[in-house]
């Protein structure tokens, strides 16, 4: 079985080859034959003839015998060594497949065999996305050509989600959760989650132009405490709950296509570096009467707040 060990994490020492014993020994059976006739020139030819059989035959079975212990040995040792590589090999594919699935630190507590992983923050941001009118889209497309433009869509998410160092949570057919702030606290969650949500709007519209689409995402944000913790015995979740999942998500769901619709929390820590638009007071289910915004860009002059009358919802 050829095996790539180039990247195991830990050396492994390959046993030594039996063919060095067999040259060994042969060395050896050289210079007795060596010094036993350079010793016996002078002495009785049939004496020396039955010395010299009795100690070849006798060095020889000694020689037969330390090669198929040693040929044995090593078999048995290299045995070992493929099962020791295997398992490291196995290990190292389960360690990438749960970092795919769990944060570093999350997947290392799980490791420590802690029995219940799960963790308060103060402060987090959250971020849900959907893509408009999937449920029609996906009566008129195959499966194939419909798990396919899943896969693309996500796939670019994923990417601007690992380049702003941010946590993927899950997707939910075609809802997209992501969250900045853990498992590793930041100050900055909030400008991070931004960032993503007006990244994923450009990432979509150029999408579209690529592939001659006409896909629209609506976005929803909210900040607040959560709890996050892993869910599942044989297959692993990480999850968050609380009342700001719930409002992002309805942030999400109580927008409108192509819009980024955010809590006043997130207005006021946005509205001196970025350009948001009142919406004004809708009503949010399950959490009453709520004052949102329009985050529209990055701020481009010192203006930051605009009143949106005339905008029909």
């Amino acid at each position: 079985m050829d095996i790539d060990i180039s990247w195991t994490s830990n050396p492994i020492t390959l046993p030594v080859l039996w063919r060095l014993h067999l040259v060994s020994q042969l060395g050896v059976l050289l210079c007795f034959l060596i010094l036993f006739f350079g010793f016996n020139l002078s002495f009785d030819t049939q004496i020396a003839h039955a010395d010299f059989t009795f100690l070849s035959l006798y060095l020889f079975w000694f020689c037969v015998i330390c090669n198929i212990s040693v040929y044995l040995y090593e078999k048995l040792q290299y045995s070992e060594f493929q099962a020791k590589l295997y398992w490291q090999v196995e290990q190292e594919k389960s360690e990438r497949l749960l970092l795919n699935i769990l944060p570093a630190s999350i997947a290392k507590r799980l490791k420590q065999k802690i029995s219940t992983v799960a963790d308060d923050f103060s402060k987090v941001s959250v971020l849900f996305a959907d893509i408009v009118g999937f449920t029609e889209m996906s009566g008129r497309m195959s499966p194939p050509a419909l798990v396919n433009l899943l896969n693309n869509i996500f796939s670019l998410f994923d990417k601007l989600v690992e380049q702003h160092g941010l946590e993927k949570i899950k997707t939910i057919g075609d809802a997209y959760m992501v969250v900045a702030g853990l498992p590793t606290p930041c100050q900055d969650h909030i400008t991070q989650i931004a960032d993503l949500a007006l990244e994923m709007q450009q990432a979509i519209a150029q999408f579209n132009v690529e592939h001659q689409n006409h896909l629209k995402i609506r976005i929803g944000i909210h900040t607040g405490p959560v709890i996050a913790g892993v869910i599942g015995i044989k297959k692993f979740a990480y999850d968050l709950w609380g009342d700001t999942v719930n409002t992002a998500s309805r942030m999400e769901s109580h927008g409108i296509p192509e819009r980024i619709q955010v809590s006043s929390d997130i207005y006021e820590a946005l509205k001196e570096k970025y350009i948001l638009v009142k919406r004004g007071t809708i009503q949010i289910k399950g959490k009453g009467e709520m004052t949102t915004y329009w985050l529209k860009s990055k701020q481009v002059k010192h203006e930051h707040f605009q009143t949106e009358s005339s905008e029909k919802i």
